[in-house]
Formats: structure tokens, C-alpha cells, sequence
């Protein structure tokens, strides 16, 4: 379980901030599609 940790010293702190953005980008763009679908 100490995995996550490793590979989050590996990334970096921009890299985890990359990968949260990202994350939030992907889920906006989800939501805003399913609301155009479904509305």
C-alpha cells in the first residue's frame, strides 16, 4: 500500500496537481455531456 507514496515522490507535487486538474477536467466534461444528453 506504500506504493502510492513512491510514486507520488516520483511526480512530484506539479505532477500530482497535473493529474488532479486533469481529473476535474475529465468529470466537468462528463457531467456537461451527460446533462446535454439527458436534458
Amino acid at each position: 500500500m506504500a506504493d502510492w507514496k513512491k510514486f507520488l515522490k516520483r511526480i512530484g507535487v506539479a505532477g500530482f496537481l497535473f493529474f488532479l486538474i486533469k481529473g476535474l477536467i475529465w468529470i466537468f466534461i462528463f457531467v456537461g455531456g451527460a446533462k446535454l444528453l439527458f436534458d
